[in-house]
């Protein structure tokens, strides 16, 4: 089972082809609807030309990048510090993975190391890693042991909290009543 959001058909095979292209979706994945977020690897390939690989990103000329997220429509409503992002994560995937994304999870034994590894991207805290490690075990089958603790409430079967739960619409509307109510109950505890 791979990951299915109301977005291009096109953008879904992108992020269920290329471990590249679902990594930048969840780095994208903050202050912005995750279709967005999901679908902008599919429209920088685009801009691009082709798909991009880590290495290309990772040496990109930083002005020219931000030029790519900021034209109209923008990839990121923050498109200087997200391309900025996108070109750190890239550069440590080759610095410590030779430019393969899946390097993060082909090799691990266990939910904690893959959560670790995650966790040291850059724009990575604790709950965007767990959100990850969510998705690639529930989604894409990368589910070393302990990937469901390692997780935290985002591992849970039915949990219906993040992108790793969207399998269609029904899902979405589920997962966005959760932030939903999440969200209030912060507000109203702060209140």
């Amino acid at each position: 089972m791979t990951l299915s959001l109301p977005i291009d058909p096109e953008a879904n095979a992108l992020l269920a082809r290329s471990p590249l292209a679902l990594l930048l979706g969840m780095v994208l994945d903050q202050q912005v609807p995750m279709e967005k977020a999901f679908s902008s690897p599919y429209v920088l390939a685009q801009r691009l030309g082709h798909e991009p690989d880590a290495r290309e990103l990772a040496g990109y000329d930083p002005e020219a990048l931000v030029a790519l997220f900021a034209q109209p429509p923008a990839l990121h409503r923050f498109p200087k510090a997200m391309a900025a992002r996108v070109q750190e994560v890239c550069r440590v995937l080759v610095e410590r993975y030779d430019g393969d994304p899946a390097g993060l999870w082909s090799d691990v034994t266990d939910g904690r190391e893959l959560l670790r590894r995650v966790g040291e991207l850059p724009g990575f805290g604790k709950q965007k890693a767990q959100i990850f490690v969510a998705l690639l075990g529930k989604r894409f089958g990368i589910a070393p042991d302990g990937w469901r603790e390692a997780a935290g409430g985002y591992g849970e079967a039915e949990a219906y909290r993040s992108v790793a739960d969207v399998t269609g619409p029904e899902a979405l509307r589920r997962v966005r009543e959760y932030k939903q109510r999440v969200k209030a109950e912060a507000k109203a505890a702060k209140g």
